[in-house]
């Protein structure tokens, strides 16, 4: 694992160093995202290029960058360290491992600006960051519980699949989704409330794995036929769509009947595409590109000692088989 991380660590001080021509001499805006792997945080990529293109003369440049596996947490924790050894400007974070990134932040205790990005810190650490930049995902589990009820009035058994079991972000939205469905805050896991219960084995766990997160989905299937609904609190599985649609092949007679439902996070092509098909029923997306678009002028921001709103939320979309063509915010 430390090898892995060390391998990280210098891919991104090699970015640094293969910057465009005169871009090795700007301030560097670092933006480290869980995994390089993800498609999701390719998206955060296109936006700090777009940023990137239309500040040409900025004193700055934007810096992505990440583990090459989403799953590898102290690879992620090891580039940060790396990144604040080298110096840069100004850093934004999406922790996978968010108590283990916020013990790194206090141990170094920077004396540039760090923001966090796409997910967040603990609540006991967030005095740590100047500012959170990106979805609010308790609201998006919320939005999730939402359209799961309205499609199954009458609940049913149900199986959530997570992430990295640190990832705040991702917990957060799981808490959203139960907190929503049971009418009560804190809800641990739903036995019963508004008629919804946790199938025994759930939820599961992905790790941010594309290929388990399938694995899951196709074995829980099989395990429980009577299922009434999967939410997928992120969109690992259909992030890989040839497997992803052998999965849900399984279940596509259920799916079309609405005996079973799919309700997934994220709003990526091949998601949409899936929505299509009828392969989910709801996609509730977020909004990474302006995330990676926005994260550059808000660390300057924070350089320049400008007061800067905590959180700053980027929205989300919420799309159906009916508004597929036309939910995206453009």
């Amino acid at each position: 694992m430390k090898h892995i991380a060390r391998l990280g660590a210098f891919a991104a001080v090699l970015a640094m160093v293969s910057a465009p021509a005169g871009a090795q001499d700007k301030k560097v805006l670092a933006i480290v995202v869980k995994g390089l792997d993800n498609p999701f945080f390719e998206q955060i990529n296109l936006g700090c290029q777009k940023w990137q293109k239309e500040n040409p003369s900025s004193e700055y440049t934007c810096l992505y960058t990440g583990p090459a596996s989403s799953a590898d947490e102290a690879g992620e924790v090891q580039i940060v360290d790396d990144l604040l050894t080298k110096g840069v400007a100004a850093i934004a974070i999406s922790p996978s491992n968010a108590p283990a990134m916020g013990n790194l932040i206090k141990r170094r205790a920077p004396d540039i600006p760090v923001m966090t990005i796409d997910a967040d810190f603990i609540d006991a650490d967030r005095g740590l960051r100047k500012t959170y930049l990106g979805t609010d995902n308790y609201l998006m589990g919320v939005k999730m519980a939402e359209h799961a009820a309205k499609l199954k009035p009458s609940g049913g058994t149900v199986c959530l699949q997570l992430g990295n079991v640190a990832a705040d972000n991702i917990n957060a939205r799981a808490a959203g989704f139960r907190d929503t469905i049971a009418g009560s805050k804190g809800t641990d896991r739903l036995t019963g409330q508004g008629g919804w219960t946790e199938i025994d084995g759930c939820p599961v766990f992905t790790n941010d794995q594309v290929d388990l997160a399938n694995q899951q989905m196709a074995d829980t299937f099989t395990a429980h036929p009577d299922l009434d609904a999967f939410i997928l609190i992120g969109g690992w599985a259909q992030f890989a769509p040839q497997a992803y649609a052998q999965v849900t092949d399984q279940v596509m007679d259920k799916l079309k009947s609405k005996e079973m439902i799919i309700v997934a996070g994220d709003t990526l092509p091949p998601q949409m595409e899936a929505l299509k098909q009828g392969r989910s029923h709801v996609q509730v997306g977020q909004r990474p590109f302006e995330m990676g678009y926005r994260a550059p002028t808000v660390m300057i921001e924070l350089i320049e000692g400008k007061q800067v709103a905590d959180p700053l939320y980027t929205g989300l979309d919420e799309c159906t088989l009916v508004t597929a063509g036309t939910c995206l915010a453009q």
